[in-house]
């Protein structure tokens, strides 16, 4: 697995042009072994002292059960701009990721993947670079317009932007808003969906992103 090594873009100019570049090496079917490691990862920023909080929890696919996790924080690298979250976030869940004994088969992000305005969210972000398979998870839209699924846990709905599918809104408790999942790199759309809802026995997240979120507030 790999973590990010080249000089990491300080202006928007500069992180377009690397999401410009790195995009065409997003695969977008199945290509990840069975799944023995599961992980979720999520991120929040401390302002007081300008850092980058990454959480990993690492979990059994047939139980959920957290098995591992990891937590560590890093100097706040890019500012805050709308679709370039990416590259505040990916530093330090790369360097979080890489911190477990064996890479995971498979990553779930607390973000968008190719439902994203240039088809590179932070799942598409993520996995590029570690190169681990990634599903990307999201609470609310960036782009695409769907039409709203059905009540019922499991009723889904593709999204549309400039005429392609680019994920699909996905519930996964009844009566709760939809999740908005993506393929971030090496699994297909319809593995995502299956997936997410595979983990997702209970609540509105799947059970690892819950874990990484509350892992990801530990700190202070």
């Amino acid at each position: 697995m790999d973590t990010p090594s080249e000089p990491w873009p300080a202006t928007e100019p500069e992180a377009h042009a690397v999401q410009e570049r790195l995009r065409g090496q997003v695969v977008a079917h199945d290509d990840f072994p069975p799944l023995r490691r599961l992980a979720a990862v999520d991120a929040h920023y401390s302002e007081q002292d300008g850092r980058t909080w990454a959480a990993v929890a690492e979990v059994d696919p047939e139980t959920l059960a957290l098995t591992r996790s990891v937590l560590l924080a890093r100097r706040t690298v890019f500012p805050y701009v709308p679709g370039l979250l990416s590259f505040r976030e990916v530093p330090a869940m790369a360097v979080a990721l890489a911190l477990l004994p064996e890479p995971p088969d498979l990553v779930l992000v607390d973000g968008q993947g190719m439902a994203h305005p240039r088809r590179f969210g932070l799942a598409c972000h993520l996995g590029v670079v570690t190169g681990l398979p990634t599903i990307g998870i999201a609470k609310s839209r960036l782009v695409g317009r769907y039409e709203e699924p059905g009540r019922e846990r499991g009723s889904s709905s593709p999204m549309w932007h400039r005429r392609e599918i680019v994920g699909v809104a996905l519930r996964t408790r009844d009566g709760t808003n939809p999740l908005f999942v993506s393929v971030g790199h090496r699994v297909s759309l319809q593995t995502c969906v299956d997936l997410v809802l595979r983990v997702t026995p209970k609540w509105r997240l799947p059970e690892p992103i819950r874990l990484a979120d509350a892992i990801s507030r530990m700190h202070g």
